[in-house]
């Protein structure tokens, strides 16, 4: 039995170290790609970018950032095409891993220019707009 409770006790430790990890290697990429910016910044330049929320189809409409487009994170592989690799691309969502992740997709698939916003979008002051159901 105590042979039972020591390997599990492994398992929990292991499986908490490996997030942490993974957790702490995604921050550093996003540090080292250097794109997180300011809510300030963001709202100053986003209208030449494209904007994207990474956030799943109903948290989009019940409310995004005025002028963004929904591609959800967990879909981003399938809408490849659907943005322009020679325009700016911003992201945001409510964590900034996902953005960091997103954010290291569109570079390898040649996006020169990607950066994401540094707090949450439930942080977000600027203007928003829901989309209204039919």
């Amino acid at each position: 039995m105590q042979v039972v409770n020591a390997i599990l006790y492994i398992i929990v430790i292991g499986v908490f170290l490996y997030t942490i990890g993974s957790w702490l290697y995604t921050r550093y990429q996003g540090r080292k790609m250097g794109g997180s910016i300011s809510q300030e910044e963001f709202e100053n330049t986003m209208r030449k970018a494209q904007i994207v929320d990474l956030r799943e189809k109903n948290n989009f409409d019940s409310k995004h950032i005025l002028g963004a487009r929904n591609l959800p994170y967990s879909q981003l592989k399938y809408v490849e095409g659907e943005l322009r690799p020679d325009l700016p691309v911003y992201l945001y969502d409510e964590r900034k891993n996902i953005c960091i992740r997103a954010a290291r997709k569109l570079h390898k698939w040649g996006f020169t220019d990607v950066k994401w916003l540094e707090d949450r979008f439930s942080d977000w002051t600027g203007k928003t707009k829901k989309t209204t159901k039919l």
